[in-house]
């Protein structure tokens, strides 16, 4: 018996990532003092200020989309749509945070997220490809 499909895990994985932006989203947090802190944080650790905190915040940005570019790209198996969806979730998040008054928006973010969307979408079709040519077995340089 075979256990639950890559689709499965991609959809499970991209309602649980989806219900946690929306809550990140929405929560009235102040992410100019969590990026402060972990700014002074990093700043300590490499002994000096060589990554502000825009360049802290423009690699967090990155990171967080990552997955949703992975998961798009597994789900519906076309590595564009996944960026093509991120990058509309992006730009509809920024006009959201714009409406709301701790939040600021950003072209900035949008690009973060949409690069973070690539990496996840490049990486996930990497995957993909993998799995389907090791099933699809060995072929022959020789033939025909």
């Amino acid at each position: 018996m075979r256990g639950p499909s890559l689709r499965r895990w991609a959809a499970i994985g991209l309602g649980l990532y989806l219900t946690a932006v929306v809550v990140v989203l929405l929560a009235p947090v102040s992410y100019a003092q969590i990026v402060g802190w972990i700014t002074e944080r990093v700043h300590a650790l490499i002994g000096g200020a060589p990554f502000g905190a825009g360049w802290i915040e423009f690699s967090a940005n990155i990171a967080i989309f990552v997955p949703l570019g992975f998961l798009l790209t597994a789900l519906f198996r076309r590595h564009w749509l996944g960026v093509v969806i991120a990058l509309t979730m992006s730009a509809a998040a920024e006009g959201i945070q714009g409406l709301i008054p701790s939040r600021e928006a950003s072209v900035r973010d949008i690009v973060a997220n949409t690069l973070g969307a690539a990496l996840g979408a490049f990486v996930a079709w990497m995957i993909i490809g993998a799995r389907e040519r090791s099933r699809s077995g060995p072929t022959d340089p020789e033939a025909p």
